[in-house]
């Protein structure tokens, strides 16, 4: 998996490419939540994102929630099959996705 991280003031864009699951997630997870102080607007950009687990839905669930009390969160260029399963836990019912 690579992930990228682009702060312009503050605003963070994440890219992360290849598959998000139990062996991937943790580092994720250690690159993205301490980047989070002090961002306003993150966006979250899976266009080459190949899988998600739950390991990976709980990242995104737990950056959704921080986001919820600092600004704005954006999903964008996801996959009809990453979408199926946003689709399937719920997720598309509090995530903004473009």
């Amino acid at each position: 998996m690579d992930i990228n991280l682009e702060h312009v003031g503050t605003r963070l864009t994440v890219t992360v490419a290849g598959r998000l699951n139990t062996g991937t997630a943790p580092e994720f997870e250690e690159k993205l939540i301490p980047a989070l102080k002090g961002v306003e607007e993150l966006i979250i950009d899976f266009a080459d994102l190949d899988y998600i687990s739950s390991a990976g839905l709980r990242i995104v669930l737990t950056s959704q929630k921080i986001m919820n009390r600092q600004g704005t969160m954006v999903i964008r260029n996801v996959k009809p099959e990453i979408y199926e399963v946003f689709e399937m836990t719920g997720f598309v019912d509090f995530l903004t996705i473009q």
